[in-house]
């Protein structure tokens, strides 16, 4: 079963049932989150409205730190998943969205852009070394 944004599952102003009138329409379609896990990197590219194409990482193993004290960005390796703070589940199994708390070789990072959506993890540095 797909995801449907359509309203008609929606009330009236008066408080009745809305009667449908028309079929489900293919621009009402949604789609389930891409939960972004760590490994090999997979990417899976989807048609959108408007004929534009969505990106969307299915696993990753690197990532974009940037060091806001240098200015500086390099891309280096995600050893692991620290913390999720979107979804408990998502603490547990590894899950990689906006928020995220991730360990790198240069130190831990959040994860700033919305990799399920974007393709790609961008993370700004917390610390210099892991555990301080």
């Amino acid at each position: 079963m797909s995801v449907w944004h359509g309203d008609s599952h929606k009330k009236k102003l008066s408080g009745g049932r809305k009667r449908v009138n028309r079929k489900k329409r293919r621009f009402e379609r949604g789609s389930f989150p891409t939960e972004t896990s760590l490994g090999e990197r997979k990417l899976k590219i989807s048609r959108r409205r408007g004929g534009n194409l969505k990106t969307r990482a299915l696993s990753e193993k690197e990532a974009n730190i940037s060091d806001p004290s240098s200015g500086k960005t390099e891309r280096t390796e995600i050893l692991r998943v620290v913390r999720n703070p979107a979804n408990v589940d998502y603490d547990r199994r590894g899950v990689i969205t906006k928020g995220t708390v991730i360990e790198t070789k240069l130190g831990l990072a959040q994860v700033t852009s919305r990799s399920g959506q974007a393709g790609i993890v961008n993370a700004i540095l917390k610390s210099e070394k892991p555990g301080t």
